[in-house]
């Protein structure tokens, strides 16, 4: 089996749509997905999302399912020392993150104050159940670390969603922190992060990644990566800082 996690193309915030060059993106990824054999195609709620899987589904005439626990993870917040209100979980200063010394382990994260005092961990294992509860009905139920190959197969499914959850469903199937995805790497617009089972004995399937924000649609298309989701690489920079 293959999971395809897309983020959604270059996004416009305000109308929860897409900018112009998020419309290219998005029909970017056709040629670049249409290839995989995509037999189903699952999509948050949230308009940039939409509008992003829709050139795939309608060059495969597949349709999309649209489900609320794919929608961006923003509505899990934590309350942080350094902001006067409370902000989504996932964007944490690298100084203040140093100081958690469980924020990387794969459960040790949850036992850290900030998180314990927030709902974060509640949405974490919602997302998580309900990916489960899709990968059960393609044939691999969660066991531990693993799944069982119930329903060995090759299906290729689309996840059409955003960073913050995109993170959350790439660390529970490698079965690491949270933090480790959303701290240390960056799924930019409109980019792809497959990962494949591993089914060396029979029965057990080990979920891997393959690639994680491939971008190389955008290249054959003549487009340069949008720099949403990153901060500046130097602090001299004329980039975003928070």
């Amino acid at each position: 089996m293959k999971i395809l996690i897309v983020r959604h193309a270059d996004p416009d915030y305000e109308i929860d749509g897409l900018t112009p060059i998020g419309r290219l993106e998005a029909d970017a990824l056709v040629p670049r997905l249409c290839p995989e054999g995509i037999s189903s195609i699952y999509c948050s709620t949230l308009g940039r999302a939409r509008l992003t899987a829709q050139p795939t589904a309608d060059a495969l005439g597949i349709e999309v399912k649209h489900f609320e626990w794919l929608r961006e993870f923003s509505y899990a917040e934590v309350k942080l020392p350094y902001v006067e209100k409370a902000k989504c979980c996932w964007d944490l200063l690298p100084e203040f993150a140093n100081e958690k010394r469980r924020l990387y382990d794969p459960e040790g994260w949850r036992e850290e104050d900030f998180i314990k005092d927030s709902n974060v961990a509640e949405c974490y294992d919602e997302v998580c159940r309900e990916l489960d509860g899709l990968l059960a009905k393609h044939g691999y139920v969660r066991d531990g670390y693993n799944y069982k190959a119930v329903r060995p197969n090759h299906d290729v499914i689309a996840l059409f969603c955003h960073f913050g959850v995109g993170a959350v469903l790439l660390s529970h199937l490698l079965n690491c922190s949270p933090y480790s995805i959303w701290q240390h790497s960056v799924l930019l617009p409109s980019s792809v992060t497959t990962v494949y089972t591993e089914e060396r004995r029979e029965g057990v399937a080990l979920m891997r990644a393959s690639a994680i924000g491939d971008l190389s649609h955008l290249y054959a298309a003549g487009l340069e990566p949008s720099f949403s989701a990153r901060f500046c690489e130097c602090f001299a920079d004329d980039t975003r800082h928070d």
